[in-house]
Order: structure tokens, then C-alpha cells, then sequence
């Protein structure tokens, strides 16, 4: 049997388990993880290693709090698997920049983008990973990438504007 060069299996002496130890890196630190690798990758961040600034909205995808970057992509780590992250760069919302000062973040607090807040580091980002994707977005873009993610408080026209600000145009 083969293996993915991204697990490391080890025996146990019984001969009957396999112990799975999921290697990955998050926010620039290597980690293990020798859990249930069903386990999505949101618990993993919130409550083992205690990042919670990425949010428990929906645990189905369809919200977008939960939303990281796996490899540069913006991905919804509810619905991602420990499995499915092992060998892979994630970046949370506390590495997005070393003091909240990404182009982005500094657009958000300029526009005055967040109501209740709760939604804004998915929403921050998908909208750093729509930048690195389309460094001049159109606004038609910024509706088609972040159409996934809801604010409740409805906040859509300022998170276009800080979009647009954040890409050096006018917001």
C-alpha cells in the first residue's frame, strides 16, 4: 500500500492500528496532528490551537466566517478535513499580516466596513485572496467571489468599497 508523502503512518506493535500524524503549517509554524482526520479543519484551529478569529457560521460552507487560505486559496475550513489540509500552508485571519496592517485590513477599518463584526475575518479573507487573484477587481468580480460570504448586518457596499480601496482605486 502507498502513501501520500504528506502523512506519516506509524505501526503500533499489535499490528492491527495505524496511528495517522497529518503534518502541516499553519501561520508559518509547522504542526502535527495525529487526530480524527475527518475532523474539520476549524475545530482544529479554534480549539487545539486556539485561533479563534476564524468563525463557526454555518458548518456547511455556505456562510463564509470559517474562510482561511489552504495553499494561497481562500477555503472554508468548516467543510475542510484535517485530511484534506495535512501537507498543506494554512493562514488564519491573525497571520493575514504581522499587525492587522494588510492592504485589505487597513481598507476595512478606513471604509469602517464591520457592524457587528462577526462575518469580517471571512470576509477579509476572501478579499485578500480575490486581490492576490485580480489585483484590479471590477466590481462585478467582487460580487462573484463574495457572493459565498453573508454579513447579516448587510454590509456589502462598504465591503465592495474597501475591496476597491484595498486594490488602490477610489473607494
Amino acid at each position: 500500500m502507498s502513501y501520500s508523502t504528506r502523512f506519516l503512518y506509524l505501526r503500533l506493535w499489535n499490528g492491527a492500528c495505524f496511528t495517522l500524524v497529518m503534518q502541516l503549517t499553519v501561520n508559518g509554524t509547522a504542526r502535527q496532528y495525529d487526530g480524527d482526520p475527518q475532523m474539520p479543519l476549524l475545530w482544529y484551529l479554534r480549539d487545539l490551537l486556539r485561533l479563534t478569529g476564524t468563525k463557526f457560521g454555518c458548518g456547511v460552507g455556505l456562510c463564509g466566517a470559517c474562510t482561511v487560505h489552504v495553499n494561497g486559496a481562500a477555503q472554508r475550513s468548516c467543510v475542510t478535513r484535517m485530511s484534506d489540509a495535512a501537507g498543506k500552508q494554512v493562514v488564519t485571519i491573525e497571520a493575514l499580516s504581522a499587525n492587522g496592517d494588510h492592504p485589505v485590513q487597513r481598507a476595512w477599518k478606513q471604509i469602517n466596513v464591520p457592524q457587528c463584526g462577526y462575518c469580517q475575518s471571512g470576509q477579509i479573507m476572501q478579499a485578500a485572496a480575490l486581490l492576490k487573484q485580480k489585483p484590479t477587481p471590477t466590481d462585478q468580480d467582487i460580487d462573484e467571489i463574495m457572493q459565498g460570504n453573508i454579513c447579516r448586518c448587510g454590509t456589502y457596499q462598504r465591503i465592495r468599497q474597501a475591496i476597491h480601496l484595498a486594490a488602490g482605486g477610489k473607494a
